[in-house]
């Protein structure tokens, strides 16, 4: 079972935290230690930190960070058409336009790790009921099954196009956490539960639809994998919606 791991990594070119199993299991093994044991006992007998500063150029940051990679990779989707949309796989380690499918898909990586900091802000601030099961999940799942793609199969292909739902979203979602600090009346936070969800709808579709290809050569495990996780993830933010928006309140007695 294990000699899956002795394969060649499959692309050619080794890029810092994705050339090993390594860096991502220590990052991912520090955010778990520092969310339920060390940011806790750090933070216990210590007032939360006022972070307005650093969580607005946070945000901001986030929002520019993912609208430089939704710009050049709508325009490498949909001006170079290096894809046929139904069945998308990886480009060729020798394909004139390999570095833009690279750049971009490892960008995106990056920023699910950059993502964990959500979390440790959480933590200073000692807003621990905001640190649920799904956050967590959420958080652990996206940058281990983004190592693992990347190990396994390469940058790029069907979830490029997949992940551009996901940047869409954040750039709508560090918006809104940017106007509430700012003070701002923000009335679309159930709007943005509802983009989550449809992004997954629309990822396990594609998914489905690609599956059902005959002679297309995606990945059937990596088909497997995002449609698994993206059904998981809708049944757990259905839920939230569910438990926040439509479930009567309880009147205080």
């Amino acid at each position: 079972m294990f000699e899956i791991f002795g394969t060649p990594y499959a692309d050619s070119k080794q890029l810092p935290l994705a050339s090993g199993p390594g860096p991502i299991v220590i990052i991912i093994a520090g955010y778990l230690l520092v969310v339920f044991k060390a940011g806790r006992k750090f933070m216990e007998y210590r007032e939360p930190y006022n972070l307005r500063g650093a969580l607005k150029c946070y945000n901001i940051f986030q929002i520019c960070y993912n609208i430089m990679m939704l710009l050049p990779g709508v325009y490498f989707l949909f001006v170079f058409r290096p894809y046929d949309f139904r069945c998308m796989t990886v480009l060729p380690q020798d394909h004139p336009l390999k570095n833009w499918e690279r750049c971009i898909s490892y960008a995106y990586y990056i920023n699910k790790i950059v993502d964990l900091l959500d979390t440790v802000f959480c933590v200073l601030r000692k807003k621990f009921m905001q640190i649920t099961f799904l956050h967590v999940f959420h958080h652990v799942l996206m940058p281990s099954a983004g190592y693992l793609i990347i190990r396994f199969q390469g940058y790029g292909g069907h979830l490029f196009f997949l992940c551009s739902f996901n940047v869409v979203v954040h750039v709508f979602m560090y918006g809104y956490y940017y106007s509430a600090i700012e003070g701002k009346t923000v009335k679309w936070k159930r709007y943005l539960t509802i983009m989550q969800m449809a992004q997954f709808v629309l990822m396990f579709g594609h998914c489905a639809f690609t599956a059902m290809q005959r002679d297309c050569k995606a990945s059937q495990g990596i088909l497997f994998l995002v449609s698994f996780s993206t059904a998981i993830m809708f049944i757990m933010f259905a839920n939230f919606y569910f438990q926040c928006y439509m479930k009567p309140k309880e009147k205080e007695i």
